[in-house]
């Protein structure tokens, strides 16, 4: 059975902001059959963001119950992904999804995997999909030699890996937060 699969989501963390960004491809074996889906959502009336990678139905499964988590603890996103981390990994129907999540209130940002693992971004970094190498290592590369801002490094990276990456395409969705320059 063929499964959806392919994508390219990053963040980057720059001079109090952070922006998030991912491409609108989705790829049903060898196959495009849609080119404009958004991988990148605001929860919490738009305080926090959420992109995702993996199974579409699986993903949305995982932000409404990290919506949940992010009430519960009074939108305290650590604790929140922690939470959810514990519960993806320890419940039998949740451990099945295929998704990976990349989240951040502007303050702090996490991947969350479905083995449990919640990783904090490297050098402000952090990015998730097929053609996730290609846009980190474009992100390193603009981030460190360049004035440009986190959302500008964030269209850079994404266009070098449509480039590239046969499953990531140039129809962006890009997000901000953080505090205001």
């Amino acid at each position: 059975m063929e499964k959806f699969k392919g994508t390219t989501i990053i963040l980057v963390e720059k001079n109090g902001r952070v922006a998030i960004g991912g491409d609108g491809q989705v790829t049903l074996g060898n196959t495009i059959i849609k080119g404009s889906a958004r991988k990148i959502r605001k929860v919490d009336n738009g305080k926090v963001l959420v992109g995702f990678a993996g199974s579409t139905a699986d993903a949305f499964a995982l932000m409404e119950r990290f919506e949940k988590k992010l009430s519960e603890y009074r939108r305290n996103i650590e604790r929140a992904t922690v939470e959810l981390a514990k519960e993806w990994r320890t419940d039998k129907r949740l451990r099945h999804l295929e998704a990976m999540m990349i989240v951040t209130d502007g303050e702090k940002s996490f991947l969350v995997s479905g083995v449990g693992d919640i990783i904090g971004p490297e050098n402000g970094i952090i990015a998730i999909g097929s053609g996730a190498p290609y846009a980190q290592a474009a992100a390193y590369a603009l981030k460190n030699n360049t004035n440009l801002s986190a959302k500008e490094i964030v269209e850079e990276s994404l266009k070098i890996a449509s480039s590239i990456c046969i499953y990531t395409n140039n129809n962006f969705t890009i997000e901000e937060v953080g505090k205001e320059e």
